[in-house]
Protein backbone atom coordinates (compact mmCIF):
# COMPACT_ATOMS: atom_id res chain seq x y z
CA UNK A 1 0.00 0.00 0.00
CA UNK A 2 1.37 3.44 -0.83
CA UNK A 3 -0.48 6.07 1.58
CA UNK A 4 -2.17 5.63 4.53
CA UNK A 5 -4.07 9.25 6.00
CA UNK A 6 -4.38 9.33 9.55
CA UNK A 7 -7.12 11.54 11.15
CA UNK A 8 -7.29 11.75 14.92
CA UNK A 9 -10.50 11.81 16.16
CA UNK A 10 -12.48 12.30 19.40
CA UNK A 11 -16.09 13.07 18.75
CA UNK A 12 -15.80 14.84 15.14
CA UNK A 13 -19.21 13.19 14.76
CA UNK A 14 -20.08 16.18 12.70
CA UNK A 15 -17.17 16.14 9.94
CA UNK A 16 -15.22 12.89 9.78
CA UNK A 17 -17.64 11.21 7.31
CA UNK A 18 -17.12 14.07 4.82
CA UNK A 19 -13.25 14.18 5.87
CA UNK A 20 -13.76 10.31 5.40
CA UNK A 21 -15.27 10.54 1.97
CA UNK A 22 -13.32 13.34 0.07
CA UNK A 23 -10.07 10.89 1.21
CA UNK A 24 -11.23 7.91 -0.65
CA UNK A 25 -12.54 10.13 -3.47
CA UNK A 26 -8.88 11.29 -3.59
CA UNK A 27 -7.59 7.90 -4.14
CA UNK A 28 -10.29 6.95 -6.56
CA UNK A 29 -9.71 9.78 -8.46
CA UNK A 30 -5.48 9.49 -8.79
CA UNK A 31 -5.54 5.66 -8.80
CA UNK A 32 -3.60 5.82 -5.14
CA UNK A 33 -3.95 2.33 -2.94
CA UNK A 34 -5.00 3.84 0.23
CA UNK A 35 -6.92 3.75 3.21
CA UNK A 36 -8.37 5.86 5.98
CA UNK A 37 -7.28 5.28 9.44
CA UNK A 38 -9.29 6.94 12.02
CA UNK A 39 -7.14 7.28 15.12
CA UNK A 40 -10.40 7.23 17.75
CA UNK A 41 -9.01 8.48 20.79
CA UNK A 42 -12.37 7.79 22.88
CA UNK A 43 -15.62 9.28 21.28
CA UNK A 44 -18.87 9.06 22.73
CA UNK A 45 -21.07 10.54 19.52
CA UNK A 46 -20.91 7.74 17.71
CA UNK A 47 -17.75 8.85 15.06
CA UNK A 48 -16.38 5.16 14.79
CA UNK A 49 -19.37 3.92 13.00
CA UNK A 50 -19.85 6.95 10.92
CA UNK A 51 -15.87 6.55 9.78
CA UNK A 52 -16.74 2.87 9.21
CA UNK A 53 -19.92 3.41 6.96
CA UNK A 54 -18.02 6.14 5.01
CA UNK A 55 -14.99 3.11 4.47
CA UNK A 56 -12.58 4.42 6.71
CA UNK A 57 -10.87 1.93 9.14
CA UNK A 58 -10.80 2.69 12.93
CA UNK A 59 -8.17 2.01 15.37
CA UNK A 60 -8.89 2.72 19.08
CA UNK A 61 -6.31 4.41 21.17
CA UNK A 62 -6.43 4.49 24.76
CA UNK A 63 -4.31 7.44 25.57
CA UNK A 64 -5.42 10.54 25.39
CA UNK A 65 -4.03 13.62 23.70
CA UNK A 66 -3.43 15.01 20.03
CA UNK A 67 -0.04 12.76 19.62
CA UNK A 68 -1.17 9.88 21.14
CA UNK A 69 -3.76 9.18 18.96
CA UNK A 70 -1.36 10.50 16.07
CA UNK A 71 1.24 7.71 17.14
CA UNK A 72 -1.62 5.13 17.86
CA UNK A 73 -2.85 5.61 14.18
CA UNK A 74 1.05 5.98 12.38
CA UNK A 75 2.21 2.69 13.43
CA UNK A 76 -1.02 0.81 13.30
CA UNK A 77 -0.93 2.58 9.20
CA UNK A 78 -0.15 0.03 6.54
CA UNK A 79 1.12 2.61 3.86
CA UNK A 80 5.07 3.16 2.94
CA UNK A 81 3.47 7.14 3.00
CA UNK A 82 1.28 8.29 5.70
CA UNK A 83 -0.15 11.55 5.46
CA UNK A 84 -1.67 13.12 9.05
CA UNK A 85 -4.81 15.72 8.82
CA UNK A 86 -7.46 16.81 11.35
CA UNK A 87 -10.69 15.17 11.13
CA UNK A 88 -12.66 18.50 11.31
CA UNK A 89 -13.08 19.43 7.55
CA UNK A 90 -10.38 22.31 7.88
CA UNK A 91 -8.01 20.46 5.31
CA UNK A 92 -8.79 20.06 2.10
CA UNK A 93 -7.51 15.85 1.84
CA UNK A 94 -8.04 15.99 -1.84
CA UNK A 95 -5.34 18.41 -2.48
CA UNK A 96 -2.68 15.53 -0.80
CA UNK A 97 -1.69 15.30 -4.89
CA UNK A 98 1.25 17.86 -4.08
CA UNK A 99 2.33 16.32 -0.81
CA UNK A 100 2.70 12.66 -2.45
CA UNK A 101 4.45 13.94 -5.18
CA UNK A 102 7.33 15.29 -3.23
CA UNK A 103 7.36 12.19 -1.20
CA UNK A 104 7.85 9.98 -4.35
CA UNK A 105 10.76 12.41 -5.00
CA UNK A 106 12.69 11.39 -2.04
CA UNK A 107 11.36 13.89 0.48
CA UNK A 108 11.31 12.57 4.10
CA UNK A 109 9.14 15.14 5.43
CA UNK A 110 6.22 17.23 3.42
CA UNK A 111 4.77 20.18 5.60
CA UNK A 112 1.33 22.39 4.82
CA UNK A 113 2.37 25.96 4.78
CA UNK A 114 -1.00 27.61 5.69
CA UNK A 115 0.31 30.90 5.62
CA UNK A 116 1.63 30.73 2.07
CA UNK A 117 -1.59 28.96 0.74
CA UNK A 118 -4.11 30.94 2.53
CA UNK A 119 -6.34 31.38 5.65
CA UNK A 120 -10.07 31.58 5.08
CA UNK A 121 -11.85 34.38 7.15
CA UNK A 122 -12.49 32.84 10.45
CA UNK A 123 -10.45 29.73 10.08
CA UNK A 124 -7.68 30.82 12.79
CA UNK A 125 -7.89 33.17 15.92
CA UNK A 126 -6.09 36.18 15.21
CA UNK A 127 -3.97 36.06 18.50
CA UNK A 128 -2.74 32.46 16.40
CA UNK A 129 -2.80 33.53 12.89
CA UNK A 130 -0.76 37.09 14.52
CA UNK A 131 1.56 36.25 17.18
CA UNK A 132 0.97 32.37 18.38
CA UNK A 133 2.44 30.41 15.11
CA UNK A 134 4.25 33.21 13.93
CA UNK A 135 5.93 33.42 17.21
CA UNK A 136 6.79 29.48 17.79
CA UNK A 137 7.56 29.46 14.34
CA UNK A 138 10.56 31.81 14.12
CA UNK A 139 11.85 30.13 17.56
CA UNK A 140 12.04 27.27 15.88
CA UNK A 141 14.14 28.10 12.94
CA UNK A 142 15.96 30.22 15.25
CA UNK A 143 17.12 27.44 17.89
CA UNK A 144 17.32 24.92 15.09
CA UNK A 145 18.26 26.09 12.24
CA UNK A 146 14.51 25.16 10.29
CA UNK A 147 13.37 26.79 6.87
CA UNK A 148 9.97 25.75 7.32
CA UNK A 149 7.86 28.71 8.60
CA UNK A 150 4.29 27.30 9.22
CA UNK A 151 5.48 24.53 12.40
CA UNK A 152 2.13 23.86 13.42
CA UNK A 153 0.21 23.25 10.14
CA UNK A 154 -1.91 20.24 10.83
CA UNK A 155 -1.65 18.93 6.91
CA UNK A 156 1.42 17.23 6.58
CA UNK A 157 2.78 14.04 4.89
CA UNK A 158 6.08 11.66 5.63
CA UNK A 159 8.07 8.38 5.07
CA UNK A 160 6.49 5.75 7.71
CA UNK A 161 9.94 4.53 7.99
CA UNK A 162 11.55 7.95 8.54
CA UNK A 163 8.92 9.56 11.42
CA UNK A 164 9.29 5.96 13.30
CA UNK A 165 12.95 5.75 13.49
CA UNK A 166 12.46 9.41 15.37
CA UNK A 167 11.30 8.12 18.61
CA UNK A 168 8.39 10.56 18.66
CA UNK A 169 7.39 10.68 22.86
CA UNK A 170 5.42 13.84 23.51
CA UNK A 171 1.37 12.55 23.80
CA UNK A 172 0.01 16.68 23.36
CA UNK A 173 -0.32 18.81 20.83
CA UNK A 174 3.77 19.80 21.01
CA UNK A 175 3.57 16.61 19.04
CA UNK A 176 3.57 19.12 15.80
CA UNK A 177 6.86 21.16 17.01
CA UNK A 178 8.63 17.66 18.13
CA UNK A 179 8.01 15.84 14.79
CA UNK A 180 9.45 18.97 12.83
CA UNK A 181 12.63 19.22 15.32
CA UNK A 182 13.99 16.09 15.45
CA UNK A 183 13.61 15.54 12.02
CA UNK A 184 15.56 18.75 11.52
CA UNK A 185 18.29 17.85 13.98
CA UNK A 186 18.71 14.30 12.16
CA UNK A 187 19.43 16.15 8.93
CA UNK A 188 15.79 15.24 6.89
CA UNK A 189 14.62 16.07 3.58
CA UNK A 190 12.04 18.23 4.63
CA UNK A 191 10.08 20.27 2.46
CA UNK A 192 6.71 22.69 2.32
CA UNK A 193 3.89 22.72 0.08
CA UNK A 194 1.57 25.70 0.17
CA UNK A 195 -1.95 24.61 2.10
CA UNK A 196 -5.05 26.20 2.50
CA UNK A 197 -7.19 26.70 5.85
CA UNK A 198 -10.69 26.78 5.93
CA UNK A 199 -13.27 26.77 8.72
CA UNK A 200 -14.06 23.62 10.52
CA UNK A 201 -17.00 22.33 9.95
CA UNK A 202 -17.74 21.89 13.93
CA UNK A 203 -20.29 23.64 15.87
CA UNK A 204 -18.84 23.15 19.33
CA UNK A 205 -15.42 24.72 20.55
CA UNK A 206 -11.86 23.23 19.44
CA UNK A 207 -9.89 20.89 21.59
CA UNK A 208 -7.10 23.58 21.62
CA UNK A 209 -6.20 25.68 24.37
CA UNK A 210 -4.32 28.76 23.06
CA UNK A 211 -2.27 29.37 26.47
CA UNK A 212 -2.09 25.73 27.76
CA UNK A 213 -1.31 24.49 24.36
CA UNK A 214 1.20 27.56 23.64
CA UNK A 215 3.15 26.86 26.57
CA UNK A 216 3.87 23.33 25.70
CA UNK A 217 5.32 24.28 22.34
CA UNK A 218 7.34 26.74 23.69
CA UNK A 219 8.66 24.36 26.80
CA UNK A 220 9.70 21.72 24.13
CA UNK A 221 11.19 24.04 21.93
CA UNK A 222 13.47 25.21 25.31
CA UNK A 223 14.05 22.10 26.60
CA UNK A 224 15.38 20.79 23.33
CA UNK A 225 17.71 23.37 23.05
CA UNK A 226 20.38 23.99 25.90
CA UNK A 227 22.14 25.88 23.76
CA UNK A 228 19.47 28.92 24.07
CA UNK A 229 17.84 27.61 27.54
CA UNK A 230 21.30 27.73 29.66
CA UNK A 231 24.59 28.50 27.68
CA UNK A 232 23.88 31.99 25.76
CA UNK A 233 22.21 33.51 28.75
CA UNK A 234 24.86 31.81 31.17
CA UNK A 235 27.53 33.54 28.51
CA UNK A 236 25.89 36.71 28.97
CA UNK A 237 25.72 36.83 32.50
CA UNK A 238 28.80 35.66 32.77
CA UNK A 239 30.76 38.32 30.37
CA UNK A 240 28.50 40.96 32.33
CA UNK A 241 29.53 39.97 35.22
CA UNK A 242 33.09 39.27 34.49
CA UNK A 243 33.90 42.92 32.76
CA UNK A 244 31.82 44.56 35.84
CA UNK A 245 33.14 42.63 37.94
CA UNK A 246 37.02 43.94 36.77
CA UNK A 247 35.68 47.19 36.53
CA UNK A 248 34.99 47.92 39.99
CA UNK A 249 37.37 45.89 41.66
CA UNK A 250 40.29 48.68 41.42
CA UNK A 251 37.37 51.37 42.53
CA UNK A 252 34.33 53.07 41.77
CA UNK A 253 33.10 53.34 38.58
CA UNK A 254 31.23 57.14 37.04
CA UNK A 255 29.38 57.26 34.28
CA UNK A 256 27.38 60.23 33.73
CA UNK A 257 25.99 60.85 36.88
CA UNK A 258 26.01 57.83 38.49
CA UNK A 259 28.42 55.90 39.74
CA UNK A 260 28.70 52.23 40.22
CA UNK A 261 30.52 50.96 43.94
CA UNK A 262 30.44 47.75 46.14
CA UNK A 263 26.46 46.98 45.55
CA UNK A 264 27.04 46.93 42.06
CA UNK A 265 30.03 44.55 42.37
CA UNK A 266 28.19 42.33 44.45
CA UNK A 267 25.41 41.71 41.97
CA UNK A 268 28.28 41.13 38.94
CA UNK A 269 29.24 38.82 41.01
CA UNK A 270 26.14 36.98 41.04
CA UNK A 271 25.98 37.54 37.18
CA UNK A 272 29.58 35.81 37.09
CA UNK A 273 28.22 33.01 39.24
CA UNK A 274 24.62 32.52 37.67
CA UNK A 275 26.26 32.34 34.38
CA UNK A 276 28.96 30.24 35.00
CA UNK A 277 26.45 27.53 36.52
CA UNK A 278 24.09 27.87 33.53
CA UNK A 279 27.16 27.04 31.10
CA UNK A 280 27.87 23.89 32.91
CA UNK A 281 23.94 22.93 33.04
CA UNK A 282 24.16 23.28 29.09
CA UNK A 283 27.18 20.97 28.98
CA UNK A 284 25.89 18.03 31.24
CA UNK A 285 22.35 18.72 29.71
CA UNK A 286 23.85 17.98 26.33
CA UNK A 287 25.88 15.03 27.60
CA UNK A 288 22.62 13.30 29.29
CA UNK A 289 20.95 14.03 25.79
CA UNK A 290 23.55 12.69 23.99
CA UNK A 291 23.89 10.05 25.93
CA UNK A 292 19.87 9.05 26.01
CA UNK A 293 19.47 9.68 22.18
CA UNK A 294 17.42 12.74 22.71
CA UNK A 295 19.93 14.84 20.79
CA UNK A 296 21.66 13.76 17.99
CA UNK A 297 25.05 13.36 18.42
CA UNK A 298 27.56 16.55 18.61
CA UNK A 299 31.01 17.12 17.91
CA UNK A 300 32.18 19.85 19.53
CA UNK A 301 30.56 19.30 22.49
CA UNK A 302 32.48 15.43 22.61
CA UNK A 303 35.80 17.14 22.60
CA UNK A 304 35.23 19.25 25.14
CA UNK A 305 34.17 16.33 27.07
CA UNK A 306 37.42 14.45 25.70
CA UNK A 307 39.25 17.60 27.02
CA UNK A 308 37.32 18.04 30.27
CA UNK A 309 38.64 15.16 32.25
CA UNK A 310 37.91 14.86 35.79
CA UNK A 311 41.13 15.38 36.77
CA UNK A 312 41.40 18.60 34.39
CA UNK A 313 38.19 19.50 36.63
CA UNK A 314 39.53 19.11 39.74
CA UNK A 315 42.56 20.91 38.57
CA UNK A 316 40.35 24.23 37.74
CA UNK A 317 38.71 23.97 40.59
CA UNK A 318 41.28 23.62 42.42
CA UNK A 319 43.50 26.69 40.82
CA UNK A 320 40.28 28.68 41.53
CA UNK A 321 40.05 27.66 45.25
CA UNK A 322 43.22 28.51 46.23
CA UNK A 323 42.72 32.18 44.67
CA UNK A 324 39.48 32.50 46.67
CA UNK A 325 41.13 31.54 50.07
CA UNK A 326 44.09 33.32 48.52
CA UNK A 327 41.76 36.69 48.96
CA UNK A 328 40.06 35.45 52.29
CA UNK A 329 43.35 35.58 53.45
CA UNK A 330 44.29 39.14 51.97
CA UNK A 331 41.14 40.64 53.78
CA UNK A 332 42.17 39.05 57.04
CA UNK A 333 45.57 41.01 57.15
CA UNK A 334 43.49 43.88 55.68
CA UNK A 335 41.19 43.38 58.90
CA UNK A 336 44.17 42.84 60.80
CA UNK A 337 45.84 45.87 59.73
CA UNK A 338 42.75 47.90 61.16
CA UNK A 339 43.20 46.29 64.27
CA UNK A 340 40.30 43.46 63.55
CA UNK A 341 38.21 46.74 63.97
CA UNK A 342 35.45 48.16 61.97
CA UNK A 343 36.07 48.42 57.95
CA UNK A 344 35.05 50.45 55.52
CA UNK A 345 33.09 48.51 53.10
CA UNK A 346 33.84 50.22 49.85
CA UNK A 347 37.48 48.75 50.23
CA UNK A 348 36.72 45.43 52.26
CA UNK A 349 34.36 44.26 49.93
CA UNK A 350 36.43 44.33 46.84
CA UNK A 351 38.72 41.74 48.40
CA UNK A 352 35.89 39.65 49.97
CA UNK A 353 33.96 39.39 47.28
CA UNK A 354 36.11 38.40 44.51
CA UNK A 355 37.52 35.18 46.88
CA UNK A 356 33.96 34.34 47.97
CA UNK A 357 33.12 34.55 44.11
CA UNK A 358 36.64 32.63 43.13
CA UNK A 359 35.23 30.10 46.10
CA UNK A 360 31.63 29.23 44.84
CA UNK A 361 32.90 28.80 41.01
CA UNK A 362 35.02 26.54 42.00
CA UNK A 363 32.98 23.74 43.88
CA UNK A 364 30.66 24.61 40.67
CA UNK A 365 33.60 23.56 38.89
CA UNK A 366 34.06 20.33 41.00
CA UNK A 367 31.11 19.07 41.75
CA UNK A 368 30.30 19.45 37.29
CA UNK A 369 33.53 17.05 36.46
CA UNK A 370 32.52 14.45 38.84
CA UNK A 371 28.81 14.52 37.58
CA UNK A 372 30.20 14.56 33.68
CA UNK A 373 32.16 11.44 35.10
CA UNK A 374 29.56 9.79 36.55
CA UNK A 375 27.61 9.99 33.29
CA UNK A 376 30.76 8.90 31.54
CA UNK A 377 30.44 5.46 33.29
CA UNK A 378 27.78 4.48 31.64
CA UNK A 379 28.70 6.05 27.77
CA UNK A 380 32.25 3.99 28.56
CA UNK A 381 30.86 0.52 29.63
CA UNK A 382 32.93 -2.44 28.85
CA UNK A 383 31.75 -4.06 25.53
CA UNK A 384 30.27 -7.79 26.31
CA UNK A 385 32.70 -10.44 27.12
CA UNK A 386 31.17 -12.91 24.08
CA UNK A 387 31.44 -11.66 20.69
CA UNK A 388 28.01 -12.35 18.95
CA UNK A 389 29.24 -14.11 16.21
CA UNK A 390 30.39 -16.15 18.56
CA UNK A 391 26.92 -16.23 20.91
CA UNK A 392 25.40 -17.23 17.48
CA UNK A 393 27.62 -20.02 16.74
CA UNK A 394 27.12 -21.42 19.68
CA UNK A 395 23.46 -21.26 19.66
CA UNK A 396 23.32 -23.11 16.69
CA UNK A 397 25.94 -25.72 17.91
CA UNK A 398 23.85 -26.41 20.79
CA UNK A 399 20.40 -26.87 18.57
CA UNK A 400 22.35 -29.01 16.25
CA UNK A 401 23.50 -31.55 19.25
CA UNK A 402 20.73 -30.88 20.72
CA UNK A 403 19.01 -32.74 17.71
CA UNK A 404 21.21 -35.64 16.97
CA UNK A 405 20.50 -36.48 20.98
CA UNK A 406 17.42 -37.10 20.19
CA UNK A 407 17.94 -39.10 16.80
CA UNK A 408 19.93 -41.22 19.00
CA UNK A 409 17.61 -41.81 21.24
CA UNK A 410 14.66 -41.99 18.57
CA UNK A 411 17.27 -44.65 17.00
CA UNK A 412 17.47 -46.40 20.27
CA UNK A 413 14.09 -46.75 21.05
CA UNK A 414 12.98 -48.02 17.59
CA UNK A 415 15.97 -50.96 18.20
CA UNK A 416 14.52 -51.47 21.71
CA UNK A 417 11.03 -51.78 20.29
CA UNK A 418 12.52 -53.93 17.34
CA UNK A 419 14.00 -56.21 20.27
CA UNK A 420 11.03 -56.51 22.20
CA UNK A 421 8.93 -57.75 19.05
CA UNK A 422 11.68 -60.51 17.98
CA UNK A 423 11.13 -61.64 21.81
CA UNK A 424 7.94 -61.26 21.76
CA UNK A 425 7.70 -63.64 18.29
CA UNK A 426 10.11 -66.18 19.47
CA UNK A 427 8.21 -66.74 22.84
CA UNK A 428 4.69 -66.94 20.59
CA UNK A 429 6.90 -69.77 18.47
CA UNK A 430 7.43 -71.50 21.59
CA UNK A 431 4.02 -71.42 22.56
CA UNK A 432 2.65 -72.68 19.43
CA UNK A 433 5.63 -75.63 19.71
CA UNK A 434 4.37 -76.67 23.14
CA UNK A 435 1.13 -76.86 21.99
CA UNK A 436 2.07 -78.91 18.62
CA UNK A 437 4.06 -81.40 21.05
CA UNK A 438 0.63 -81.45 23.63
CA UNK A 439 -1.57 -82.27 20.90
CA UNK A 440 0.63 -85.44 19.41
CA UNK A 441 1.12 -86.72 22.61
CA UNK A 442 -2.73 -86.29 22.78
CA UNK A 443 -3.54 -88.16 19.87
CA UNK A 444 -1.01 -90.93 20.51
CA UNK A 445 -2.88 -91.65 23.86
CA UNK A 446 -6.12 -91.90 21.84
CA UNK A 447 -4.88 -94.08 19.35
CA UNK A 448 -3.75 -96.36 22.37
CA UNK A 449 -6.58 -96.36 23.92
CA UNK A 450 -8.69 -97.40 20.69
CA UNK A 451 -6.48 -100.18 19.65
Amino acid sequence: MELSVVMPCLNEAETVETCVRKTIGFFEDKGIDGEVVIADNGSTDGSQQLARDAGARVVPVIDKGYGNALMGGIRAARGKYVAMGDADDSYDFTTLGPFLDELRDGADLVMGNRFKGGIADGAMPPLHRYLGNPVLSFIGRLFFGSKIGDFHCGLRAFEKDAIMRLGLQTGGMEFASEMVVKATLQGYDIREVPTTLSPDGRTRAPHLNTWRDGWRHLRFLLLYSPRWLFLIPGLVFMTLGLVAGIALSTGPVTVGEIAFDVDTLVGASAALVIGFQAVLFALLTKVYAMQEGFLPHDRRVQKIIDWWSLERGLLIGGLLAVAGLAGLVASLLHWRVNSFGELDPRHSLRIVVPAATALVMSFQAIFASLFVSILGIRRRQHPPLTDPAEEAAGVVDAAAHKAKRAAEKAEQAEKAEQAEEKAAGKAEEKVAAGSAEAAKETDGEGGTAER
